[in-house]
């Protein structure tokens, strides 16, 4: 039988939640002072984008930044644009679930100056322009840019972040008439056998591109974005829509993007993914190539999370469990994250930070294994916060090393520690339900909120909210566990 709890939320003196054995030295306040010194080191406050690195003095263009002796001013790639642009959605919906009002204006009227900034420079949106500097050339690119969009208009409302959502997924999924390129989905009907199925990751080449063939790369890294842009649209579009029937449609229906979302899941999860959760980087048309980025373990629990709170089917939630815990054993080093050091490998963290949170939170898991995800986070959060460089209040995202004042730091690495400071506030101790928690009885209506902002109910009653599906709720600005 299912109960309603509230959690107290406090935060304890050199603990953060019970039976925790991690000593928290950030609070609230710090989390925010870290997001705002990240904003500070790296966004161009003139053109409203990302910098690549801290020896940057604009983000002008593309370039790998002060490791290719380029300090002319770099931007950020464009793909990482999009995951630091999710920090402040993330930013403003934590804010609305603290009632901060001020807050809410404050990240409010900064994601509009960071989307304008972003959709200026990156050609309006237009996701047929393959500028190699400033457009759209690989599929990957433009899907990080499909989930971004989604989760915009999830939270903000404009139908015009929806409509570029759509338009996005649907370019990469049946190509481009003006670039000319076939699409990312491997049609099972145009390649037969094991050389069908699945999202192929880039276009080539670039400016005149050839038909896909059999072995060309289908990753994990298109894969499961595209899993999850699917699952996202199926949430938001209405009911009702009619069938495309262009070749080359700039939408699709509610029903359409679930039935994608599991097929190419199915794909991927089968062809990309062992028995343990270690998910391979991509396939050429051989065997799965394994090599493990924290980002291909972060989408996988992302996509499967979503299908299991669409589906309720209980394998989706297994397989995300199996990839979290092989991230825990297999992929840190005493507990924290290992660090991966290529061009823009540093942004892996802040991707995992979205869709950890998915899985701690909204998937209904057991108070064990609740503290068992959340010690691993706050373990990795601690050290980033204790390595990191108090001057400039940046981390370069190795968590267990320090950061020093003259050290050259580069936005990937650096939205670590502040993504999942965003996500995990250091007040949410997410205590045990048990004889030491007190449950509290509330009267009144009141809307309940999934805890990263998603509207669950308007004006719900506590016997509503009792009835809902087993979870973690914001309900009269606390947080509940329904069992």
């Amino acid at each position: 039988m299912k109960r309603l709890s509230t959690l107290l939320l406090c935060l304890l003196a050199g603990a953060g939640f019970a039976g925790a054995q991690v000593a928290i030295t950030y609070d609230d306040e710090a989390e925010w002072k870290a997001y705002d010194d990240f904003n500070a080191a790296f966004l161009d406050n003139s053109r409203y984008i990302y910098k690549a690195d801290t020896k940057q003095p604009s983000a002008d263009h593309r370039g790998n930044g002060y490791r290719d002796n380029d300090i002319s001013g770099c931007a950020a790639a464009i793909w990482c644009q999009a995951i630091m642009y999710d920090m402040v959605i993330n930013a403003y919906n934590r804010a609305k679930l603290e009632g901060d009002e001020a807050r809410m204006r404050k990240y409010k009227a900064l994601h509009s100056k960071i989307y304008t900034g972003e959709k200026s420079h990156y050609v309006n949106f237009n996701f047929d322009n393959c500028n190699t500097n400033n457009g759209w050339f690989v599929y990957d690119d433009i899907m990080w840019w499909t989930c971004a969009l989604a989760r915009a208009y999830e939270t903000f409302g404009s139908s015009a972040y929806l409509s570029f959502s759509e338009k996005s997924f649907c370019r990469v999924w049946y190509g481009s008439t003006t670039v000319g390129d076939d699409g990312s989905y491997a049609d099972p009907a145009r390649f037969p056998g094991t050389a069908g199925g699945g999202m192929f990751w880039e276009w080539q080449p670039i400016d005149n591109p050839k038909p896909h063939k059999a072995g060309d790369f289908r990753s994990a890294c298109i894969n499961f974005p595209t899993v999850i842009a699917a699952c996202t649209l199926h949430r938001l579009v209405p009911e009702g829509r009619t069938p495309p029937t262009s070749s080359h449609p700039a939408r699709q229906t509610k029903e359409w993007y679930l039935e994608k979302a599991k097929e190419v899941y199915a794909w991927a999860d089968n062809t990309l993914v062992n028995s343990s959760g270690r998910v391979a980087d991509g396939i050429h048309g051989g065997g799965p190539e394994y090599s493990d980025h924290l980002y291909n373990q972060a989408t996988y629990i992302g996509a499967s999370c979503m299908l299991y709170l669409l589906t309720h089917e209980v394998s989706y939630l297994t397989k995300a469990k199996k990839a979290a815990d092989y991230v825990i054993s297999n992929m840190c080093n005493n507990k924290i994250l290992k660090y991966e050091n290529g061009y823009e490998q540093g942004i892996y963290a802040a991707i995992y930070a979205q869709y950890i949170k998915m899985f701690i939170y909204d998937c209904g898991l057991s108070e064990t294994l609740t503290k068992k995800y959340l010690t691993h986070i706050q373990s990795n959060i601690q050290n980033a916060y204790t390595n990191m460089d108090a001057t400039r209040g940046i981390q370069k995202g190795n968590f267990s090393k320090p950061t020093s004042a003259d050290d050259v730091v580069e936005s990937y690495g650096a939205s670590g520690m502040p993504a999942l400071m965003l996500m995990f506030p250091a007040s949410d101790t997410v205590t045990s339900i048990d004889s030491k928690v007190s449950e509290r009885n509330h009267d009144g209506p009141s809307d309940v909120y999934t805890p990263e902002g998603r509207l669950v109910m308007k004006d719900a009653t506590p016997e509503q909210v009792q009835k809902l599906d087993s979870g973690l709720y914001i309900f009269q600005r606390k947080k509940v566990l329904v069992k």
